[in-house]
């Protein structure tokens, strides 16, 4: 059965530079206008910033376990904030840089200005923060560092394809999914984006604005497009950059997201052959070709690295896909794949870590753990044997190369948990403009997806960026900067459909 891919957009994957900014402990009173009395004592909490990280500052915030039952239980939210540069602020401006399980702090800490423009930070405090289920807030625990790499890593001992190899891969989900539920202590049936949602609703009123104003990219566009669905009326200016369609199965997005790899992977081999360091020669075809013909040999024959880990095709397609994220790695994958043609596995091992956000063998934040407990609760389980053939036969036709390693028994089918998401469109009825930001060749999360999005949104407005790469505000386009900034800064409302060359 075909798995859904990730969808990811984490600091590990970008040049993370530290920003200084300055710092005030000045916070506005919450906004608890219309808030139901269980819910007061969340709504109404005043915040206790402390300096930390250098000039950032950090607080917690205490939302419900449980929305439907807010005595059941609480969660801690982990904030950070940079204020406003140019004085006075106007509010604040909460960022989720994608996952679901990238960590929002971490990103806003390393490298504040990648994610968010001058002009916005220069009049809005910046906001970043785990959601519930993510590294410094109430977190999804499953595996120590050398088990995760067993989970990642080791090759299965049946041949790909089989019943054997199947049952082995599911043998290991199932451990996985075991292991989570018994080191989260009984978080994991609330892990949803929709609870996630509904907790920056908390943050917005905590921090004295009556209207959320949000940045989210890859998976925090579904988390922003899902919190004007339940708040349209307190729906502000949002941007919502490299868009995923909520009205598709998981089943389509592991489908579209292939093509969009196997798209993303022919574009850098046109580049790559343009250069004499290229490992691969002719056409790219041919080179796809013999990119191929590597692919099987790994998982044939896999590479041991230094470390003692195996080299075998997973963890090479990893290690290509890590880079594809953005155009300017591209020639950190023609040097690990011209490692890799050599039987030098190290480089490739390097991307696969970054990917996984492993580093001297250590996993420095929870988000492969987040990430399975958001999607196995947000998605259902695919059931339907035709649509998963016809999904098959698609990836096969428009990304050869990728398929073969793309698929694989579905690891929410042996969960602890049952789905409880629903996939359908969002409209978000009554919300101001929402900016949505596609890119034509973006692997992660395909244009075609902006496009949805933008077109279910009662007020969606699209603008495009031509070009490579995850994401396009801040990309050094200045068009799609400039029609970001505006909006956020001065509520001008790009024109519906702005490409941006």
């Amino acid at each position: 059965m075909l798995t859904a891919a990730a969808l990811l957009l984490t600091g590990c994957l970008y040049s993370l530079i530290p920003e200084e900014s300055p710092r005030s402990t000045a916070s506005a009173a919450p906004v608890t206008d219309g808030v139901s009395p269980d819910l007061l004592p969340f709504y109404s909490q005043t915040l206790d910033w402390a300096p930390c990280s250098g000039s950032f500052e950090c607080t917690t915030v205490t939302v419900p376990l449980d929305w439907t039952d807010p005595a059941a239980g609480e969660l801690d939210i982990a904030v950070t904030r940079s204020r406003a540069e140019g004085g006075e602020p106007r509010g604040s401006i909460l960022t989720n840089p994608g996952g679901p399980g990238a960590s929002g702090i971490d990103i806003v800490q390393s490298s504040l200005s990648f994610m968010v423009g001058d002009p916005v930070r220069a009049v809005y405090d910046t906001i970043g923060f785990d959601p519930r289920g993510v590294g410094q807030s109430t977190a999804v625990r499953c595996l120590d560092a050398a088990e995760m790499d067993d989970y990642l890593y080791d090759i299965p001992a049946a041949e790909r394809g089989t019943t054997a190899w199947e049952d082995e891969l599911l043998d290991r989900h199932r451990d996985f999914a075991e292991a989570c539920d018994a080191s989260s202590d009984g978080i994991l049936p609330f892990i949803t984006t929709e609870n996630a949602a509904r907790d920056m609703d908390v943050l917005r009123a905590v921090l004295g604005d009556s209207e959320l104003t949000y940045l989210g990219y890859s998976y925090g566009t579904f988390l922003g497009a899902t919190y004007a669905e339940l708040y349209p009326d307190r729906a502000g200016r949002l941007v919502l950059d490299g868009a995923v369609d909520p009205s598709i199965s998981g089943l389509e997005v592991g489908t579209v997201q292939a093509v969009g790899f196997e798209s993303a992977l022919r574009a850098y081999m046109a580049d790559c052959l343009t250069d004499d360091a290229c490992p691969f020669r002719g056409s790219v075809d041919q080179a796809m070709a013999d990119l191929g013909t590597l692919l099987a040999s790994v998982d044939r024959d896999a590479l041991r690295n230094g470390d003692g880990r195996m080299l075998g095709a997973d963890a090479l397609m990893t290690s290509i896909i890590s880079p594809l994220y953005a155009e300017w790695s591209w020639p950190a994958l023609t040097q690990s794949l011209t490692a890799v043609l050599a039987g030098d596995p190290t480089f490739a091992f390097g991307l696969a870590d970054e990917y996984y956000n492993r580093v001297d063998g250590v996993y420095v934040d929870n988000q492969t753990e987040a990430f399975r407990a958001y999607n196995c609760l947000d998605y259902p389980v695919e059931v339907d044997p035709e649509d998963t053939a016809a999904a098959e036969a698609r990836m096969e036709a428009e990304a050869p190369t990728i398929a073969p390693y793309w698929s694989g028994p579905d690891p929410c089918s042996v969960w602890s948990y049952p789905p409880t998401g629903q996939r359908g469109p969002i409209a978000a009825d009554g919300a101001p403009p929402i900016v949505v930001v596609g890119t034509t060749n973006d692997p992660a999360t395909p244009y075609e997806w902006a496009v949805s999005l933008a077109d279910q949104l009662s007020s969606g407005v699209l603008v495009t960026r031509v070009g490579e790469g995850h994401t396009g505000y801040n990309k050094g386009n200045e068009c799609v900067d400039t029609a970001v900034e505006d909006y956020l800064v001065d509520g001008i409302v790009p024109e519906d459909g702005l490409t941006c060359e």
